[in-house]
């Protein structure tokens, strides 16, 4: 069994099914492909490979073939591969990935020149329908060329996606072969996510003693970033509303911040219109109960060697964004007790959801903050209650797709609005653009 396929499928068997062409153009980022193309494997996709002769300088075509398990395609021939890949017919792939993509290439591209196997392969794409993402990777200075700008701009008119660039030591480089994964992810999402929005609130709550002191919990928001993960490798347009939280973020997420309950709050007042149109909210937060009253500066321990606080208790958060993101919106909240006992979660379950007028409960005990691993009771709003046992990232997409199943139809529901499609220098996200291909039929 070749290598590669050892590995198809082992984080998410989201592009299972999928086919991805690999355009490798001569940037000295091609020494990255062989890692992007292990991470679209590890999803599930297959992959091959079109290289320009300029790339093979840079990478071999075997080392191309060991990452992907199949040969790259270095010269166009009589079997014209490019019709073969991206025209209509049963080998037609589902997407067209350029990676690392030149300010050479993507000028070509946007003029119309096909004189190599990368540029061809574009060229049949577009004029297919096929989606097509780009992963530059040039120096700033040609980034900043009008001409490159220009030809970027023309591109997303026509619906090509844009990965965002690592801006360091005055270079764009390639992004990240995860990053490039996730946008390839979002790009061929499928099933009721796909183009919904989708927040999470996630991450510890701090209610400040002082400038400087505060009272917290344990909660490292991991569930809340694996939650929010899986929603953009579903399609999703996913907001994380995050507090304190000792967990990396994805840079192709997109992030608002929150500290105390009082903050947190003050953010969903101000954005609860986005709450309204929002498919789903999910609420893994860990909210304190209370707060208290705080000082101004820093409390000096020489002048008080003790001190004592008065607690009293915050105000609740769920049944005021309940308010703010009614029905259909789902709102989802996670409940924490210090038992994992059976009997105790449900009843806990059931009174949350009672008074906060939730759609869906997940009550765990205490002992999945900062484990690996979470364990919990599940309440649906109807049908049968479940136990869900699974890494978090791994239990985040499973909880997904019991929700996804619950949500109600896309037709006559309030839907995220669009954003205007931008070419940013840094960001991993893709942007997408309306594409004047968009809705001709394709051969799936």
């Amino acid at each position: 069994m070749h290598p590669s396929r050892v590995i198809r499928g082992r984080t998410t068997q989201l592009l299972s099914g999928r086919h991805i062409i690999l355009g490798i153009s001569g940037s000295i980022a091609a020494i990255e492909v062989p890692r992007i193309a292990r991470e679209l494997l590890r999803h599930g996709a297959d992959v091959r490979a079109v290289m320009s002769v300029e790339a093979q300088r840079i990478v071999t075509p075997e080392a191309i073939q060991f990452a992907t398990g199949h040969p790259p395609i270095t010269q166009l021939t009589g079997n014209v591969e490019h019709v073969t890949l991206f025209g209509p017919g049963p080998e037609q792939a589902d997407l067209y990935l350029i990676a690392p993509a030149t300010a050479n290439t993507i000028a070509k591209i946007a003029h119309g020149i096909d004189d190599t196997p990368v540029t061809s392969c574009a060229s049949i794409a577009l004029g297919g329908g096929v989606p097509i993402l780009l992963a530059p990777a040039m120096h700033s200075q040609m980034r900043q060329n009008p001409a490159v700008a220009e030809a970027l701009a023309k591109l997303a008119s026509w619906g090509v996606g844009l990965i965002g660039t690592q801006a360091a030591e005055g270079e764009e480089k390639l992004a990240t072969p995860e990053d490039v994964a996730a946008s390839v992810l979002h790009r061929l999402g499928r099933g009721p996510w796909k183009g919904r929005r989708l927040i999470v609130i996630g991450g510890a709550a701090r209610e400040p003693i002082d400038d400087v002191r505060s009272i917290s919990n344990e909660s490292s928001g991991a569930t809340a970033v694996a939650l929010a993960t899986q929603g953009y490798f579903r399609g999703a347009d996913v907001q994380l509303w995050m507090g304190h939280h000792a967990v990396t973020i994805p840079s192709f997420v997109e992030i608002r911040r929150w500290r105390s309950v009082g903050d947190l709050l003050h953010l969903a007042r101000e954005r609860r219109s986005e709450l309204a149109e929002a498919a789903a909210v999910i609420v893994p937060a860990a909210l304190a109960d209370y707060t208290v009253e705080a000082q101004r500066g820093k409390i000096s321990s020489r002048e008080h060697p003790e001190i004592t606080l008065r607690l009293k208790r915050a105000a609740k958060f769920l049944p005021q964004l309940r308010a703010w993101a009614p029905r259909p919106t789902v709102l989802v909240s996670f409940k924490l007790e210090a038992t994992t006992d059976p009997a105790t979660l449900e009843r806990a379950a059931r009174e949350a959801r009672t008074e906060a007028d939730l759609d869906w409960v997940v009550a765990n005990g205490s002992e999945t903050m900062g484990s690996p691993e979470i364990a919990a009771f599940v309440l649906p709003p109807r049908g049968a209650r479940f136990w869900l046992r699974a890494p978090k990232f791994e239990f985040a997409g499973r909880l997904l797709d019991a929700i996804g199943q619950e949500l109600p139809s896309a037709r006559g529901v309030r839907s995220a609005s669009k954003r205007t499609p931008g070419i940013p220098r840094s960001s991993p996200v893709t942007h997408r653009a309306r594409s004047p291909l968009r809705g001709r039929p394709r051969r799936r």
